[in-house]
C-alpha cells in the first residue's frame, strides 16, 4: 500500500473539472491507500466553516465516504485556508496538523509543511503570514458576517495578484487565476533542515514540482515539491521503497 500526499488544489467552482478530478481521486486511487496527506490549499479560498459553498459540501462527502472506507486523512491549513476549522474538518473526518510537523512515515521521520513559510524572501507576504496567524485576527475576521468575509476574500486574492506581478514582473498569473509564487529562500531551507535535523521534508505552495537533492551540514537531504491542482493533479506516492511524484 501506498501514502499519497497531495497540496494546492485551489478547488473553486470556476472550476469544475478540476473538482471531479478530486472527486475521481478520491474514489480511485485513495481508496486503496494506506493514508491521504492534504498539505493545504485546498480550496481556492476559504473564508469561515459557516460558508455554504457547494463545492465545500461535495469535497466534504468525498472526503467523509473515503475515512469511512478505513484511509485516514490527515491536513495542514495553507495560506489559502489558514481559517479552516475543526468543524469543517470534522465534516470530512479529517485530523488537523500542525504547520510544520513531523510523522514516521515506513520507519522514518518526515518534515511535512505546506511550504509558504519557507518564501522568505517575499517580505511583505511574510509580514502578512504573521499576522493572520494571530488568533485574534482570525477571530476578529471570522465575527464579519458572511458576505464581508467573503469581499475581503476577494479583494486580498486580487491584491495577491498584483503583488505577484510586482515581484515577478516576468511571470503573468493565467487566465485561469493561477499565481506565479515567489519560489522558497536557499537559507530558509537549510536553516529548517538543520533546525530540525531531518533528511526528508515535503510541502507544496511553490507550484513548482520537483524532488530536489542538497547537501546540509555534511548530510544528504531530500527537499520534495508537491504540484498545484490548477490544471492536472499532483501527487506523490510513497511506499516503504521510497517516493514516487507524478501529474494525474
Amino acid at each position: 500500500m501506498t501514502t499519497l500526499f497531495i497540496s494546492d488544489l485551489h478547488l473553486d467552482p470556476v472550476r469544475p473539472h478540476i473538482v471531479a478530478q478530486f472527486g475521481r481521486f478520491l474514489r480511485e486511487e485513495a481508496n486503496h491507500a494506506e493514508a491521504l496527506y492534504i498539505l493545504g490549499d485546498l480550496f481556492e479560498y476559504w473564508v469561515g466553516d459557516d460558508d455554504p459553498q457547494p463545492v465545500a459540501g461535495e469535497v466534504a462527502t468525498g472526503l467523509s465516504t473515503l475515512t469511512e472506507a478505513g484511509v485516514p486523512i490527515f491536513f495542514l491549513r495553507g495560506n489559502r485556508d489558514f481559517l479552516l476549522r475543526e468543524a469543517y474538518a470534522a465534516r470530512c473526518g479529517m485530523r488537523i496538523l500542525p504547520d510544520p510537523c513531523v510523522i514516521d512515515l515506513y520507519g522514518q521521520p518526515v518534515l511535512l509543511m505546506h511550504g509558504d513559510a519557507l518564501c522568505t524572501d517575499d517580505v511583505a507576504y511574510q509580514t502578512f503570514r504573521q499576522q493572520s496567524r494571530e488568533p485574534a485576527w482570525q477571530e476578529t475576521m471570522l465575527a464579519q458576517p458572511l458576505p464581508v468575509r467573503i469581499a475581503l476574500a476577494q479583494q486580498a486574492r486580487a491584491k495577491s495578484i498584483e503583488h505577484q506581478r510586482k515581484v515577478m514582473p516576468d511571470a503573468a498569473a493565467t487566465a485561469a487565476g493561477k499565481e506565479d509564487i515567489t519560489d522558497v529562500s536557499a537559507a530558509a531551507v537549510v536553516e529548517t533542515f538543520t533546525r530540525f535535523g531531518l533528511a526528508t521534508l515535503i510541502h507544496g505552495h511553490t507550484h513548482r514540482p520537483a524532488i530536489h537533492r542538497l547537501e546540509v551540514a555534511d548530510m544528504p537531504r531530500r527537499r520534495i515539491v508537491l504540484g498545484d491542482w490548477y490544471e492536472q493533479g499532483s501527487v506523490l506516492r510513497a511506499d516503504a521503497d521510497g517516493f514516487s511524484l507524478a501529474s494525474l
